[in-house]
């Protein structure tokens, strides 16, 4: 295996891990210049599709929500998020990992996503510098 298909295939590998599937629309809530490049081209790569933005008009998979401590209010964005996604979405709530600048502590996550209507199914890590927890809608209320 040459280096850059062993390179493309451990960035398949970061979506792979959240669970993304060939085909999928996943749209991006949050970008800024210190999200992880890797992630997204990973995450493009094995959909098969351009991530889409907040302006994106039609329902979508998935949610990539890139947040920070100081980004606001975090029910409010969740509660954005969940406007666009399709019957059985979810939500990839993006923070920084403990100890780097923004992080968001588990129990604020945890709070915020109840109150917003959401579950939270598992956490990872996502990237280098990002922590990830995923988050969908009680399958009652699907």
């Amino acid at each position: 295996m040459s280096a850059t298909a062993g390179q493309a295939q451990g960035e398949r590998g970061l979506a792979e891990r959240l669970g993304l599937k060939s085909g999928q629309v996943v749209q991006e809530i949050g970008w800024d210049e210190d999200c992880d490049e890797a992630l997204r081209e990973s995450i493009e790569e094995l959909t098969g599709n351009e991530l889409v933005d907040e302006e994106y008009e039609d329902v979508v998979d998935v949610v990539l929500l890139w947040w920070r401590d100081d980004d606001g209010d975090l029910f409010d964005a969740l509660s954005d998020a969940m406007t666009a996604l399709a019957d059985g979405g979810q939500i990839w709530l993006l923070t920084p990992k403990a100890g780097r600048e923004g992080h968001v502590e588990p129990s604020d996550i945890g709070e915020d996503a109840t109150t917003a209507g959401l579950s939270q199914t598992s956490s990872i890590s996502a990237a280098r510098d990002w922590s990830g927890t995923r988050l969908v809608t009680p399958k009652a209320r699907r």
